[in-house]
């Protein structure tokens, strides 16, 4: 079963997904953020239609692994969408934290390295950070195998 691996931020949430083989992440959209309930709404529509097991979060730790102001919006976030697929039963479904220090950072080199516009690179820059975020993950995994 696939992977979906989010970018949760205050605006959008960044959404990335693996292949089947869990070797590569890919980004598939960003989320607009309108309230926490649609939002999950809006996440476990993605986790049902790319068949999904696993929830990788950006977990945003300050540099020295503390916790940030947004680490609380964050696991906020997790506990409403845990209870939201408890009760609509997809309680199968795991969601694990992957640090995310650095990814937005990551993928704004990736964007300019790529040529892209200031304007495309903000459009696109919460999707390309799950995908590193989820990446890692795989990553992990892979080196656990």
């Amino acid at each position: 079963m696939r992977k979906i691996g989010l970018d949760v931020g205050d605006k959008t949430i960044g959404v990335a997904v693996s292949d089947e083989l869990l070797i590569a992440a890919n980004g598939i959209t960003t989320i607009e953020r309108v309230g926490i309930r649609k939002d999950c709404s809006k996440v476990m529509d993605y986790i049902k239609e790319y068949d999904c097991d696993t929830v990788v979060m950006g977990l945003p730790l300050k540099l020295d692994g503390t916790d940030s102001p947004q680490t609380e919006k964050v696991r906020e976030f997790r506990t409403m969408l845990e209870n939201k697929m408890r009760s609509t039963g997809m309680a199968h479904v795991e969601i694990v934290f992957q640090d995310e220090r650095l990814t937005t950072v990551q993928a704004e080199r990736v964007l300019i390295e790529a040529d892209l516009s200031r304007k495309k690179r903000k459009e696109v820059i919460d999707k390309q950070a799950a995908v590193l975020i989820l990446q890692s993950y795989l990553d992990s995994l892979a080196f656990k195998r």
